[in-house]
């Protein structure tokens, strides 16, 4: 899952609060869960909030956390984990969100984001100039049958080309997004065949009315037939033998049983009573128990007749290779030795300074995260020209200890880092073409 951060504070407003239909509706949704548990409206109170303000900012997660009576830091946790909560400003008369998983893929989505791109812009998360759109690429959005398609707020625009996305996109650019009709955009309904319903045209033929109609027109028939028979029937008669009785179900497969589950001298109204004495002796005893030939492999299962459990244990050669963990103690093993980490005494160790006034946020370099930028703090490691200044040895060393395997390397922390202490987020982005993330 890529990582979700907040807005940038510039951006984020200073406080907030539902507005009286909002307010009235928050107090709905707390009411619907049990006393102690109003908690979890969190997520649906967090919609609220986003339809309000058209994303969801740190204020808002702050105030309804307050309002439910939870940390700040789960509510925090809930906005960033789910997809759905835009963290960030999107553009106010819509933002599209383009189904890339892959059944849209495969029928087109790519050409729907080249749309995207050339229309609003071309990174995504980004609004337009007049900041009236917005896009970004989603996971699946269920409407696979009806591919490619595209989510804007709560309706899907399925059986999309990108002609038709581009029409779709200007309406909304001109305040006319009411007039576009979800759904298939290919004339279909729902997800029947492109080319029409094939089956079940009418629901006629499945109602009760039709079946009963059709029953007592065949009863009529049956009735009309029999009422001519005799009219055609010959002058003499011809004795018939008397129809069968009907056979019952047979009572082979039944097991022989004493069990009050099928004793037919329990049934009622029971055509049989005999005694639980008498049913007993009619019984098949079960076959008495035998540990050995429980213990007998079947031979069509292991091709021989022998045993299925042998002894519990098994001796271990005496040549058998013993891994250099397991032939000392582990009290005398070396605590470098354990965990793989260069020492701290070691020359290339990079070096330390004190903790300055103003610390640089190392979590902008791609791949320092909060434990590692920890880590790095814990060794003197504060701003961004330190980074930059690693050597090759520096950078093993660093690697090395934070467990890395060479992904300094693969993720250039020091091109980072150079840009970052160049110019900040603004030369990180001449550099990079994107956000530090």
């Amino acid at each position: 899952m890529s990582v979700r951060r907040l807005a940038e504070a510039s951006v984020q407003p200073a406080s907030f609060a539902f507005n009286k239909a909002n307010a009235a509706a928050a107090k709905q949704w707390i009411a619907k869960y049990p006393k102690g548990r109003e908690q979890s409206a969190i997520i649906p109170l967090l919609m609220l909030a986003q339809e309000q303000e058209g994303w969801v900012t740190k204020a808002a997660i702050e105030a309804i956390s307050d309002m439910l009576g939870m940390p700040r830091i789960r509510g925090l946790e809930v906005a960033t984990f789910y997809t759905q909560y835009q963290l960030n400003p999107v553009g106010t008369r819509a933002h599209i969100q383009v189904c890339g998983t892959t059944p849209c893929m495969l029928r087109g989505s790519e050409a729907l984001m080249d749309v995207c791109r050339s229309k609003i812009h071309h990174d995504q998360f980004h609004t337009n100039e007049k900041g009236t759109l917005s896009w970004e690429e989603v996971e699946c959005l269920g409407a696979c049958v009806n591919a490619p398609m595209v989510m804007i707020f709560k309706d899907t625009f399925e059986d999309l080309t990108p002609e038709r996305l581009a029409e779709i996109i200007d309406l909304y650019e001109a305040g006319k997004g009411a007039e576009v009709k979800p759904g298939p955009q290919n004339g279909r309904t729902g997800s029947e065949p492109a080319s029409g319903l094939t089956t079940l045209k009418s629901e006629k033929a499945i109602l009760k009315t039709t079946r009963d109609k059709e029953a007592k027109a065949a009863a009529k028939a049956a009735r009309d037939a029999a009422a001519a028979a005799p009219a055609a029937a010959p002058a003499t008669v011809v004795s018939q033998a008397p129809a069968a009785a009907p056979v019952g179900p047979s009572k082979t497969s039944k097991p022989k049983t004493d069990a009050p589950e099928t004793s037919p001298a329990l049934t009622t109204p029971s055509p049989v009573k005999v005694s639980p004495a008498t049913e007993k002796a009619a019984s098949v005893r079960a076959p008495r128990h035998s540990a050995a030939n429980a213990n007998q492999a079947s031979p069509e299962v292991e091709g021989v007749s022998k045993p299925r459990s042998g002894p519990k244990t098994k001796a271990e050669p005496a040549a058998a290779f013993k891994s250099p963990e397991t032939k000392q103690p582990a009290a005398k093993a070396d605590a470098s030795s354990k965990t793989g980490k260069p020492s701290l005494e070691d020359k290339n160790r990079p070096a330390g300074i004190e903790r300055p006034a103003a610390v640089d946020d190392l979590k902008l370099i791609s791949g320092v995260g909060p434990k590692i930028e920890a880590t790095l703090h814990s060794l003197g490691i504060y701003t961004f020209a330190q980074v930059a200044a690693w050597k090759k040895a520096e950078r093993e060393w660093v690697d090395g200890y934070l467990n890395f395997r060479g992904r300094i390397e693969r993720d250039d922390w020091v091109k980072q880092a150079k840009a970052l202490a160049k110019g900040g987020v603004a030369e990180y982005i001449r550099v990079f073409g994107k956000k530090p993330v």
